[in-house]
């Protein structure tokens, strides 16, 4: 065989043990005691590089605690006084999750989150000697199209995201987090949700920002189905489509798959001849409507919440114009779902009032976080309790229009009166440790 040849076939052989390689599902063991069969042994002092391909990312001192016990998966675990993130490094896709947290000899109590604080797992409590399984699925992602020697344009601020690198990132939080073991399974055949929007949906990478697109993958049975979100700040219809971004999301899209559409509070700041909500959005409208129709994906329409602004009876005021006008008659003449969330929105500010509804807003005083300085006042941006709130909204809105991604969701999951919203007393989330430098794009 001559050497072109020979390394060509060099070439194919590598290619699929490195495919074939990436199909196998990864299982650690975290602790300083023996691995368990077929788990791979994580110690406290695992911090990740490239050529390990797994660890713990800086900044927590990261501690070791040996049991005693028979299960060489659950006797030992790893903790902190603080959160902690472990990485590893996997190719695009989608994954199940299952991580087996607690302790044989104690108690524990772990918030697991991915990504960009995604949060897909409620809290897991633990009594003594108790260590459950729990799992969830999640999508990992990369900026290049597939098919395609292009990729995503991100903005300088997303390089610093754990959402577009080549590895999944998982933040364990609370206040006494224990975790065991963890594996990873790539998934193939689950219905994906992608997302595509602006700053109100996107992952937000630091507190106290937040935005539904990261809180409502917790509202679904976790093994059913995964939310990937491609909504990033500051991004309008026309921004979004020229960053590459639907494109990213069509080239992954299969049939059966949805994508849930939220814009508008910066398509209305754009001027020009052909720019407004009757022309410019609609026909954006239809382009993502047709190209999403065509992979065999399904549409969905999501209003865009109003601005936190009040008149002086109480009643929110309409910033918006007649973008979420367009959106309805587009979901009319098209005959595509639409979750009417400008609508719910309303219900939920004016049942807070304004006073109130500063709690669901990024709305504090200097000092509030480390290193924040100033106070902030965003009536755009939601904090995590807002953003569950609108995530819940999001949820009734299926079950209103009997969208088929409702059967997913969880079954104790109580029916939301936006009238009603739950308080912001009970709303539990434990910080993570990235604070925000500045405030998202757009408004």
């Amino acid at each position: 065989m001559k050497k072109v040849g020979r390394y060509w076939l060099l070439l194919l052989i590598l290619s699929f043990c490195s495919s074939h390689i990436s199909a196998q599902t990864l299982r650690f063991d975290f602790g300083n005691g023996k691995a368990a069969k077929g788990f791979t042994a994580v110690t406290a002092n695992a911090m990740y590089s490239d050529a390990a391909g797994f660890g713990f990312e800086p900044g927590a001192v990261i501690t070791a605690v040996l049991r005693k016990g028979k299960d060489q998966r659950t006797n030992d675990f790893v903790t902190a006084n603080k959160p902690f993130f472990f990485s590893v490094r996997l190719p695009e896709g989608n994954y199940r999750v299952k991580l087996w947290l607690g302790d044989v000899a104690g108690t524990s109590s772990t918030i697991v989150r991915a990504e960009c604080r995604r949060a897909v797992l409620p809290q897991v409590i633990t009594n003594t000697k108790e260590v459950k399984e729990v799992s969830f699925l999640v999508h990992v992602r990369d900026t290049m199209i597939a098919g395609t020697n292009t990729q995503v344009k991100i903005k300088a601020r997303e390089r610093e995201y754990w959402h577009w690198d080549n590895k999944l990132t998982l933040e364990i939080n609370d206040s006494l987090p224990k975790l065991c073991a963890l594996e990873i399974t790539p998934v193939h055949n689950v219905p994906v949700i992608f997302l595509a929007g602006n700053s109100t949906v996107v992952d937000q990478a630091s507190e106290p920002y937040a935005a539904w697109g990261q809180m409502i993958p917790q509202l679904f049975q976790s093994d059913k189905v995964v939310v990937a979100n491609y909504a990033e700040s500051g991004e309008a219809l026309n921004s979004f489509l020229s960053a590459k971004r639907l494109e990213k999301i069509l080239s992954l899209m299969k049939p059966g798959d949805y994508l849930f559409i939220e814009f508008a509070h910066n398509d209305q700041k754009q001027k020009g001849a052909g720019i407004g909500p009757w022309e410019s959005y609609t026909k954006l409208l239809h382009q993502y409507i047709e190209s999403c129709r065509q992979k065999g994906g399904h549409p969905v329409l999501v209003t865009s919440m109003h601005r936190r602004n009040f008149d002086s009876s109480g009643h929110v005021i309409n910033t918006l114009g007649d973008y979420p006008a367009a959106m309805r008659k587009v979901a009319a003449d098209l005959k595509v779902p639409l979750i009417d969330l400008n609508n719910m929105s309303a219900q939920l500010y004016e049942a807070w009032g304004p006073k109130a509804s500063e709690k669901g807003f990024v709305i504090y005083p200097a000092n509030s976080f480390p290193g924040q300085e100033k106070a902030l006042l965003d009536n755009t941006h939601f904090n995590p309790y807002g953003a569950y709130e609108i995530a819940r909204c999001i949820a009734q809105g299926m079950r209103d229009i009997q969208l088929p991604l409702a059967q997913y969701l969880l079954p104790a999951l109580p029916a939301y009166n936006p009238s009603q919203p739950d308080k912001a007393a009970q709303f539990y989330w434990p910080l993570s440790p990235v604070i925000a430098k500045a405030k998202p794009d757009g408004n």
